[in-house]
């Protein structure tokens, strides 16, 4: 009983080591490939050894296609309104136990779910398709090649794709534009040329090198297993400037009490100071300008002035108004107008002056 358990560890650790050996291989055996087996037959007659009989079988490879399209990354494809070139990364990769073109088709959702939860409601501008002709997983304008298809693509390959187009100015934060991107299955073989699209072998098994699909189904409508094809799908989301205001006030004197413990009576001395934030957009505020009706209660303190892009300590608004401004602005008709010009996404900026309690 011992003796046997002995021998079949052994032979159990020997297949291990075998099968360890062995290599991997992603696509198998190239199509095209003849695989011959050769047995001996040694014998005997009358004692006497007699010349060794053998036979042979050779078959060969046959090819199985299959390609994959995969979108780089698991969320959505941040843009900014106006945004001339918004670039979303696929790779594509050749399954194929053979050389083969891989013709690409990128398309727009016409509303719906898109890949990433949001709903489609716009197309971007100038869609298309370009390959990473430098290798670096990056869109290089200029360097990178627009292209229809993949050229030539050899069994384990991977090539990097960038489905690219234009956002609209008119966007506004949450906007989602949809697209995918669908590989075909060409035959390759001549350079430079786009192939003929690979169809599956019909009937029972030829002598030759014959054709089997062997891709999963697709995102793209139609797109099923086995059919040469793959797809798969992202989409751009608009994450446009969101700004929070807000305005602050301090007192600051009293005809009474002067700076020490100062309280809101008449002729009593306020700094206003108004905060805004661009804290959880995408973008870059532009052009940022701030109108302000003084209330009636009030009059505009000329003395003082308004100082604009100012900075701010904490968070709006039970932070503290850093009186760092440069002077500007204007009064006129009880109004103080004053610019921030550009607000950069996570920065706040601010305006102040003073005004006097009537």
């Amino acid at each position: 009983m011992t003796k046997n358990i002995k021998l079949l560890a052994t032979g159990s650790c020997l297949a291990l080591a075998v099968f360890g050996a062995s290599p991997a291989l992603a696509v198998g055996t190239a199509s095209g490939s003849t695989i011959t087996n050769t047995v001996t037959v040694n014998f005997q007659v009358g004692g006497v050894s007699q010349t060794a009989s053998t036979g042979s079988n050779a078959i060969t490879v046959d090819r199985r296609v299959a390609i994959r399209v995969q979108e780089t990354g698991t969320v959505t494809t941040s843009v900014v309104p106006g945004q001339a070139t918004a670039v979303t990364t696929f790779t594509i990769t050749n399954d194929t136990n053979a050389t083969i073109d891989i013709g690409l088709t990128a398309a727009q959702l016409a509303g719906g779910t898109a890949a990433h939860g949001g709903t489609d409601n716009f197309d971007v501008t100038g869609l298309g398709v370009f390959v990473d002709s430098n290798g670096n997983g990056t869109y290089d304008a200029g360097t990178d090649t627009a292209v229809t298809y993949l050229d030539e693509v050899v069994a384990d390959g991977v090539r990097t794709v960038f489905v690219i187009g234009g956002v609209p100015g008119t966007r506004v934060n949450g906007d989602v534009a949809g697209v995918t991107l669908q590989g075909q299955a060409r035959e390759g073989g001549a350079a430079a040329t786009q192939g003929t699209v690979i169809t599956a072998t019909a009937g029972a098994n030829t002598a030759g090198v014959d054709t089997v699909l062997f891709d999963t189904a697709g995102v793209v409508a139609g797109d099923v297993a086995n059919d040469g094809r793959s797809s798969d799908d992202d989409d751009f989301t608009v994450s446009a400037a969101i700004l929070n205001v807000f305005k602050q006030s301090r007192i600051i004197s009293d005809p009474v009490n002067g700076t020490t413990n100062p309280k809101m009576i008449p002729g009593a001395t306020i700094e206003y100071c108004i905060v805004v934030s661009n804290g959880s957009g995408g973008a870059s505020a532009t052009s940022v300008n701030i109108s302000d009706p003084l209330p009636a209660q009030t009059t505009y303190d000329s003395t003082y002035g308004i100082f604009q892009s100012g900075t701010y300590t904490g968070t709006a608004p039970s932070g503290t108004c850093n009186l760092d401004g440069t002077a500007g602005g204007t009064f006129s008709a009880g109004t103080v107008s004053g610019t921030l010009g550009t607000v950069n996404p996570g920065t706040t900026r601010t305006l102040y002056f003073r005004a006097t309690i009537n």
